[in-house]
């Protein structure tokens, strides 16, 4: 098992440890890297195919209500497929960070045997694995679309990469702070995973916000995903319009704000996460 590579190698009598604490934790980092690769792809034969097929099940019932209720392929300028592909694979990115960060202490709870490994290790593990997952389902999602002659190739790739970055980096934010939250009081990570839903009715994933009233657009306006949604899909879009007032400052004040109190929140209670 890679967990094996965390024990220290055995040294000659008078051997003088080399290596840095970086190096530590680099090697701490891979192998609770590959543990939980491993873990989320392949424990499951259907791992691959639920993470595909959720959010292409969303669209497609979306696509389909649409249809039955609304006429027009285009929505604010943008083809509507891939305005819901963009705004639910933005969506899911945030979200399977901060729901996959919260069970990541306890999932992982034997490795701190090891003194090496640190509460706070898996919860970043599971943040940039989840990155790399949704990044290869979005290229494959891209790739498939555009195959299909749906509107999905990026008009400024470059800022939809920092668009992406963002919303990634506010998941890994939320993530850290409610994996210490929820780990100390449970309640709160099933209050956490209930706000799924309606996080995703008020972030503009399958509402365009141009539709919500002018009275309400400020209180909208709150919700920093909404920020990073709209904004990668004036990115995708050339002749997309949105409501005004999107300020990607805002979304990265909370993603910066929300990782500095994790990381503090980890170090605070560091003892009380192993010994829990």
């Amino acid at each position: 098992m890679a967990t094996d590579t965390l024990m220290p190698a055995p040294q000659a009598p008078g051997q003088q440890a080399a290596r840095s604490s970086w190096r530590v934790a680099c090697s701490v980092w891979f192998a609770t890297f590959m543990r939980e690769a491993i873990s989320r792809t392949m424990a499951d034969r259907m791992g691959w195919f639920w993470m595909i097929f959720e959010p292409l099940a969303i669209i497609a019932i979306m696509v389909s209500v649409r249809g039955l209720f609304m006429s027009g392929s285009h929505v604010s300028g943008a083809d509507y497929v891939a305005w819901m592909v963009v705004g639910m694979m933005g969506f899911t990115l945030f979200r399977e960070n901060m729901m996959r960060s919260i069970g990541a202490i306890e999932a992982n709870r034997g490795l701190f045997a090891y003194r090496q490994v640190k509460p706070v290790d898996p919860v970043l593990v599971r943040c940039f694995l989840e990155g790399m997952l949704k990044s290869l389902i979005f290229l494959l999602f891209i790739v498939i679309g555009s195959l299909l002659k749906f509107e999905l190739i990026p008009d400024h790739p470059f800022g939809v990469l920092l668009d992406w970055l963002s919303l990634w980096a506010l998941g890994c934010g939320v993530g850290l702070t409610l994996s210490v939250a929820a780990d100390l009081v449970p309640e709160i990570g099933k209050i956490a995973r209930i706000m799924g839903l309606p996080l995703l009715l008020l972030s503009g994933v399958i509402i365009p916000a141009v539709y919500v009233p002018h009275q309400f657009r400020q209180y909208l306006l709150w919700n920093p995903i909404v920020h990073g949604l709209e904004s990668m899909r004036l990115s995708f879009f050339g002749g997309y319009h949105t409501i005004d007032g999107i300020d990607m400052t805002y979304l990265w004040f909370w993603a910066l704000g929300s990782i500095t109190l994790g990381l503090a929140l980890h170090m605070r209670f560091h003892d009380k996460l192993k010994a829990h």
